[in-house]
């Protein structure tokens, strides 16, 4: 199924999902220090919501999970804000312009940052769209399946130096997603300097007025090896919380016939 849109045509039939499913098994990934989801059917005395065991009609099962710690998720500037926002009520569109670009973080002390010079490389590689580039993709390398399952917590994972997420409000793009935990270092002392610089938030409690309130960031994505860097018709979905943050599914779309 075709779609035309503006200057370009996207084949609806072939989604490229980018989310990590959420599971309550060992495979499921992990950040800040909690454990894996838990997923059980409801328990009313002899009365068992799962099929299976012979006592339910239906499966009724009971969801415990982070969005920050336990997959892809997409968060407003209220996961850092005093004032409380949320991602239900700041992204009200869902179909955005999007760049895929990898970058190999570069070693800087102990830490691996990817910084501004590679951001910027990055995204002049690829023809742009006509319009603009709304959303942001990066892939990090090295770019195991490993990142589907893996357990984050006190392992320093790569993160954005602010002068790069200055660079990507700059570029305006009001969609950033990444397959790393978080946009900021792990211990930072709660600094939270990329996750500030992106939204353009210069107090936490006294919220500026030219603060970012439509612009998200989605972490924790995995983007496979065989999708090619490039332009694409990015999908952002997410379930209706009305909380910071909600899990959610990046599907991309590949694009063609570029005016």
């Amino acid at each position: 199924m075709l779609a035309k849109i503006n200057n370009f045509e996207i084949d609806l039939s072939k989604p490229i999902d980018i989310s990590i499913p959420l599971t309550n098994t060992d495979e499921n990934p992990i950040a800040w220090y909690i454990e894996k989801p838990v997923i059980e059917p409801v328990v009313f005395g002899d009365w068992v919501g799962k099929v299976s065991e012979g006592k339910s009609s239906t499966n009724f099962n009971n969801i415990f999970f982070n969005p920050h710690g336990h997959g892809t998720h997409t968060e407003c500037l209220g996961h850092i804000t005093n004032d409380f926002y949320s991602i239900n009520q700041c992204l009200k569109q869902f179909f955005f312009t999007a760049k895929l670009i990898t970058i190999e973080s570069e070693k800087i002390g102990e830490d691996l940052v990817i910084t501004k010079k590679q951001v910027e490389k990055a995204m002049n590689i690829s023809t742009s769209f006509k319009t603009k580039t709304e959303a942001l993709i990066i892939r990090t390398l090295p770019n195991q399946a490993a990142k589907k399952s893996r357990k984050y917590s006190n392992t320093n994972p790569p993160y954005l130096s602010e002068e790069a997420a200055i660079f990507i409000r700059e570029s305006e793009i009001q969609h950033l997603l990444i397959d790393l935990p978080s946009v900021d270092r792990e211990h930072d002392e709660g600094k939270l300097l990329a996750h500030k610089a992106f939204w353009n938030v210069k107090d936490t409690y006294n919220l500026n007025p030219d603060a970012r309130l439509e612009a998200t960031i989605t972490e924790m994505v995995f983007v496979p090896d065989e999708i090619e860097d490039g332009n694409y018709f990015l999908n952002l979905q997410i379930a209706s919380f009305e909380n910071d943050a909600s899990p959610s599914k990046p599907v991309l779309y590949a694009v063609s016939n570029l005016k």
